[in-house]
C-alpha cells in the first residue's frame, strides 16, 4: 500500500475524475488507514511505501506491477501523467530484494491482470495492451488469457473482475465482450454475477482472500451474494477513492504469490 498524503484530483485520465470535484484529504486519509487496519486485523502484512509530491495516484499501488515469487514485473503506464511513478516502484521493490524487470508493451499490472491460481486473467482494451498477457507469460511464466473490456466505467479489469478462491470469481458481465465471456465460460470457475448498480460501486474491485473479501460497503447486493456462496463479507468505506476511479483493490498490491 502506498499512503495518500497527495492524493487528489487535478487530471482525468478515466471516466470517474472530475477536476472540479475536490478530495476530502482527510477523510481520504482517514479511509484508507481504515483498510489498512482491516487488513491487520485479518492476520495479513502491510508493506507501506511513501507517497510522491505531484503524483496522486500512487496511492492505488494495484498498478505498481506483477509479482510472482521474487520477481516483480513493474508497470508500464498509458496514460503520462502516470508514467513517472514506474522509477519510484521499481526502486520500492528492488529496496525489498526483489528482482524487477520491465514490460515492452502498456501493462497496468494488478489493475489488468488477476491470478486465478491456474491462469492470469489480462484486461485490455483501455489501459493494458493486447500483447502485454503474452509479456506476462514470457517475464514470469504465468499462463495468460487476455480478455477485452468494452465499457468504460470499468477501465481496468480489477473493476469488473475479482478472485475469490480459485474455484470463484465474481463479475459484472456487462464489461465484458462477448468472446471474452466465452472464454471465461470456458474456464470452468464458478462465476458470481454482480449488479451493475453495485459494480458501480467498485464492488467488484475487491480483495479476498479466499474466506474473507474486502468490500466497498455500499455494495450491499453483492455482499449478500457473497454470503450466499459461503464467503465473508468485510465492508469498507473507500468511497473517496472512487473520485478516481479506485477502490479497495486498487490500493492494494498482492506481494506474496
Amino acid at each position: 500500500m502506498c499512503r495518500p498524503g497527495n492524493f487528489e484530483v487535478y487530471y482525468s485520465i478515466n471516466r470517474w475524475m472530475d477536476v472540479s470535484v475536490e478530495v476530502n484529504a482527510e477523510l481520504a486519509m482517514s479511509q484508507w488507514e481504515n483498510l489498512r487496519q482491516t487488513y491487520l486485523k485479518l492476520g495479513h502484512t502491510v508493506e507501506v511505501m511513501e507517497d510522491v509530491p505531484g503524483l496522486p495516484d500512487m496511492v492505488f499501488t494495484a498498478n505498481a506491477g506483477i509479482v510472482k515469487g521474487n520477481k516483480a514485473l513493474i508497470s508500464k503506464f498509458r496514460s503520462e501523467y502516470r508514467q513517472a511513478e514506474e522509477a519510484y516502484f521499481a526502486q520500492w521493490f528492488a529496496a525489498q530484494g526483489f528482482e524487477v524487470v520491465h514490460p515492452k508493451l502498456v501493462n497496468e499490472g494488478e489493475g489488468d491482470f488477476l491470478w486465478t491460481g491456474s491462469v492470469m486473467l489480462g484486461g485490455s482494451g483501455f489501459r493494458s495492451e493486447l500483447g502485454a498477457g503474452d509479456e506476462v507469460t514470457e517475464l514470469l511464466g504465468l499462463p495468460t488469457e487476455t480478455l477485452e473490456l468494452i465499457d468504460p466505467r470499468w477501465y481496468h479489469i480489477d473493476t469488473a473482475l475479482t478472485i475469490l478462491d480459485e474455484h470463484t470469481i465474481a463479475l459484472v458481465p456487462e464489461a465484458f465482450s462477448e468472446r471474452s465471456r466465452q472464454i471465461l465460460d470456458g474456464l470452468g470457475l464458478q462465476q458470481i454475477h454482480v449488479s451493475v448498480e453495485d459494480a458501480e460501486w467498485f464492488a467488484l474491485n475487491a480483495v479476498s482472500d479466499g474466506k474473507n473479501v474486502v468490500v466497498a460497503e455500499q455494495a450491499v447486493s453483492f455482499q449478500a451474494q457473497l454470503r450466499e456462496h459461503g464467503f465473508t463479507p468485510v465492508p469498507v468505506d473507500i468511497s473517496e477513492f472512487l473520485k478516481s476511479g479506485g477502490g479497495a483493490k486498487c490500493c492494494t498490491l498482492i506481494l506474496n504469490r
